[in-house]
């Protein structure tokens, strides 16, 4: 009998890689909400238990077996499934461990007790405070941003006084629409005094960090910690926004292995156990320092393909194993190329979509290139600046997923992608 998972916010896109694996004929996947069906949650608190309420009664009416509860976005997915797990009694991390690393603030002062020197200098900004610039202890420049949040949204480089204050207005304006759900799930565990004047409604500021950005990932399993692969996340060159995913990473396997010790040893500290999670950091090769920058309670769904071309086996089959309680397997290097990368199509400027590749361009592209994925984020008609769950320095038109035997092979296989794939616009 094959196994039920259910998937809050479950894609087209993601559950053709799902039923892509090979154990997929085991498995029923189940969308338990899609992501329509997500998008007010986090602007209303009273929408985040109506829709709990109404999951679990879905749940509950089911007429087969449940058999695990997992999911690979972000926030509010990522701290939906462990609260829904605790209900129905599936194995998943203890809420309580999750929000302390999707609490920026509190994952700070967690990460400050035992990996000190991977931490900047932070503090907490009321934004709502009308003397907040007055209590600002940091240097310009430094990062603002919201407790929590997703896809970079609401965060802010701020150099001067006058860029903090024009930041507050944005801030101020839709830092709910994170806040309530968050504020919600936050009531559900039991939060450090220290901590607990700092809500959804918060942000942090925390100091500039730099270097070779990249991305380890790794899970727990019965208090066992295990990392599996460093990804190397790589920016447009003057910008803040990534260019391309690429695994596995080129820095050197000393720095790796500090990588995972250190992401190792706050997962434990925190409590984490049976899940998987993603940490990014920094390496700041001239001090030969590493620094982390963040701690995501999930696989990425963005190296999913990584994965699966290097390794031949996707991060997916580990999420699927941690959600029926078992110990996952890893086969490293057993994929069929020596490397892969995620590319980003991106535009800077807002304008009009007037038309996306068509499908010509795409049965094109993929009979050059038989194992390249391909997801274009807009539609025809959409303006750019509406797109939900954009970062605020561009708007990403496409996702470009390639293998190759090194990087070379890939940037040029990614040059000729971008060749093949035609978008207009009405500025």
């Amino acid at each position: 009998m094959g196994k039920n998972i259910f998937i809050p916010g479950l894609d087209d896109f993601n559950l053709s890689k799902l039923q892509a694996l090979p154990e997929a004929s085991d498995y029923t996947f189940h969308q338990l909400l899609s992501l329509r069906e997500l998008q007010p949650v986090d602007k209303d608190p009273k929408a985040i238990k109506h829709v709990l309420h109404a999951v679990e009664d879905r749940l509950r009416a089911f007429p087969g077996s449940i058999d695990a509860i997992v999911g690979y976005w972000d926030y509010p997915v990522s701290t939906m499934v462990p609260l829904l797990c605790r209900q129905f009694g599936l194995p998943a991390a203890p809420l309580r461990s999750v929000m302390a690393c999707e609490h920026k603030y509190w994952s700070r002062v967690e990460q400050q007790e035992v990996i000190p020197e991977c931490v900047p200098p932070f503090q907490s900004v009321d934004p709502f405070d009308d003397a907040a610039l007055d209590k600002m202890e940091l240097d310009y420049p430094f990062w603002l941003k919201p407790i929590k949040a997703h896809s970079s949204q609401l965060g802010f480089k701020i150099e001067s006084d006058q860029d903090f204050r024009e930041s507050m207005k944005p801030i101020r304006q839709d830092i709910g629409h994170f806040a309530a759900i968050f504020n919600h799930l936050l009531e559900q565990v039991e939060v450090p005094p220290k901590i607990r004047p700092v809500d959804g409604g918060y942000c942090i500021a925390e100091g500039i960090i730099s270097g070779r950005q990249c991305t380890v990932e790794g899970f727990i399993f019965d208090g066992e910690a295990q990392t599996y692969g460093v990804i190397d996340s790589i920016r447009e060159p003057g910008s803040s926004s990534f260019a391309r995913f690429q695994y596995p990473s080129s820095l050197n396997d000393p720095v790796k292995e500090r990588i995972a010790a250190a992401a190792k040893k706050i997962m434990t500290h925190v409590g984490y156990d049976n899940a998987a999670f993603n940490i990014e950091f920094f390496y700041d090769e001239s001090a030969d320092r590493l620094w982390l920058l963040e701690i995501n309670t999930r696989v990425s769904q963005s190296h999913s393909y990584l994965f699966d071309k290097v390794d031949g086996k996707s991060n997916f089959s580990i999420m699927l194993d941690l959600g029926l309680g078992r110990r996952p397997a890893l086969t490293p290097g057993q994929g069929t190329y020596r490397c892969a990368g995620k590319f980003f199509l991106r535009k800077y400027e807002d304008a009009l979509v007037k038309t996306v590749p068509s499908e010509e361009e795409l049965r094109r592209l993929h009979a050059e290139f038989p194992e390249a994925a391909v997801k274009v984020s807009v539609e025809a008609g959409t303006r750019l600046s509406e797109l939900p769950t954009q970062e605020s320095y561009s708007y990403e038109l496409a996702e470009i997923m390639l293998g190759g035997e090194n990087e070379a092979e890939l940037l040029h296989k990614h040059e000729r992608c971008r060749e093949l794939l035609t978008f207009t616009f009405v500025e």
